[in-house]
């Protein structure tokens, strides 16, 4: 398998045996315009990726094709994920008229459905309010009571669509610690999208850039966890990206040269 120095795998390299994501030559059209232009990626078993992009790059686009929530995908290639999948949204999508045990369990069969569901729920800090209706939680809570209702299916694969983006600073840093540490214990592979450079370095161990339809910058985060945003490793990190992103950036003592790419970056040719 093609890899780059930091582990690495390149944009089109020889597929795992089973990746948790697998799309080659993927392409989605609105009207005459190309969103996703033949696009390749492959995503690892237990991998933690975050997609960066700018507005309108097509990162939902991707994240629905993949949740197989659009239908309308085109390309001679393949799109392939693994039979249990599930999905957290920046709306926690909770249905009103069911307590919360109800909606974590939703769909779930079998004799140990609840008992599931309430491990589940105290698994994310909600032991104890499986009764509750969803309004109410707070923000934070309702999207604690998402993550389970993901969590609780054993998913192969978690597609997290913004999840936080609603959510105030010091919630936010709070559901950082919690999906970090829901991942470690479960495993999944992940796919977050998000616009924020910051929360991609600190939870993702792989960061892709979406540009023009394709995957156009690849990053290994090769720092340990938990990770601290004043680490100057986190910071050329996140330089790397933001420059990607066509962010202009001041040169700030002692730092590497904006745009230099730390160990561990690919650039997929254009």
């Amino acid at each position: 398998m093609a890899t780059h120095p930091g582990g690495l795998t390149a944009p089109g390299a020889t597929a795992l045996a089973h990746p948790a994501i697998r799309t080659r030559k993927l392409v989605r059209r609105f009207g005459d315009r190309d969103i996703l232009k033949e696009l390749d990626l492959t995503v690892a078993p237990g991998e933690f990726t975050a997609l960066l992009g700018r507005s309108g790059s097509g990162k939902s686009t991707l994240l629905r094709a993949v949740a197989r929530l659009d239908h309308t995908v085109e390309g001679s290639g393949e799109l392939s994920v693994p039979e249990r999948v599930s999905l957290s949204f920046q709306d926690s999508r909770l249905l009103p008229w069911l307590r919360l045990i109800d909606n974590v369990t939703l769909g779930l069969r079998g004799p140990g459905a609840r008992e599931r569901g309430l491990t589940a729920l105290a698994e994310v800090g909600l032991e104890g309010r499986d009764r509750s209706w969803p309004h109410e939680l707070s923000g934070g809570e309702q999207q604690r009571a998402a993550l389970a209702r993901a969590l609780v299916r054993e998913p192969e694969l978690l597609l997290a669509d913004e999840p936080f983006g609603a959510l105030d600073a010091l919630t936010r840093i709070k559901m950082h610690d919690l999906l970090r540490e829901l991942y470690e214990r479960h495993r999944p592979a992940v796919l977050l999208v998000t616009h924020d450079v910051d929360e991609a370095v600190e939870l993702a161990d792989r960061v892709l850039v979406l540009e023009d339809g394709r995957i156009s910058v690849d990053l290994t985060v090769d720092l340990p966890t938990p990770r601290s945003r004043r680490d100057p490793r986190f910071q050329e990190y996140r330089d790397t990206l933001l420059t990607a992103l066509g962010v202009a950036l001041p040169v700030r003592a002692g730092s590497a040269t904006p745009g230099t790419a730390p160990r561990g970056v690919a650039e997929t040719p254009r």
